[in-house]
């Protein structure tokens, strides 16, 4: 039987087609606005951006930095591939959970709704932390558990349906965060508590 990794790989390969028109309700909603304001506080010359699906955070790097973009989805990565890429850009197949690039290797790390799908959040983070360079950031616009108790108890009911197809609404990336060693400077609500733009340091 397939394990989480494989699993989760395939449900994006098979979504990957619709993904854009899937998510644009939430591109509209806050995502568009709010990927606009993570990626302005990329700081370079060198960035490494996790998940980066069909591509749609590409064009919003400043021509100053390199990027290298990493999803372990190979039909996420052929849909950004048929956009226009940046020569900045470098795309890359790896899993966040298994990073291939030396420790200290970047000034900025930059997820946008990843970590409601990585298998081992906290693994995945904590490599994060170890490819950063002292001093550092860590950037994450992402949908979490809301805190809320009864829509907190909703998302937990609802998530066994929801992630069969898609992410999981449940996650606790704040704490998963700080779990893997990253220190939170900056915490900002974008959609009531459930988008949020999240500034870490290692």
């Amino acid at each position: 039987m397939p394990d989480a990794n494989e699993l989760t790989r395939r449900r994006y390969d098979r979504g990957a087609a619709r993904y854009d028109v899937i998510t644009w309700p939430m591109e509209r909603m806050a995502m568009g606005r709010g990927r606009r304001r993570l990626l302005s506080l990329v700081q370079g010359p060198r960035v490494l951006e996790i998940g980066a699906g069909t591509g749609i955070n590409l064009p919003l790097y400043p021509s100053g930095v390199q990027v290298d973009a990493i999803d372990f989805s190979p039909r996420m990565l052929e849909r950004a591939r048929r956009k226009p890429v940046p020569p900045n850009v470098t795309l890359t197949l790896m899993d966040v959970q298994d990073l291939q690039f030396p420790s200290g290797s970047f000034d900025t790390t930059v997820a946008t709704c990843v970590f409601c799908s990585v298998p081992d959040p906290v693994r995945g983070l904590a490599e994060i932390r170890r490819v950063l360079r002292p001093g550092a950031r860590a950037l994450f616009l992402e949908h979490v558990r809301p805190g809320s108790q009864w829509l907190g108890a909703l998302f937990d009911r609802l998530d066994p349906l929801v992630s069969r197809a898609g992410p999981h609404i449940n996650r606790r990336t704040v704490e998963n965060i700080r779990a893997a060693g990253l220190h939170i400077e900056r915490e900002e609500n974008l959609l009531g508590d459930i988008v949020k733009l999240i500034v870490a340091r290692p």
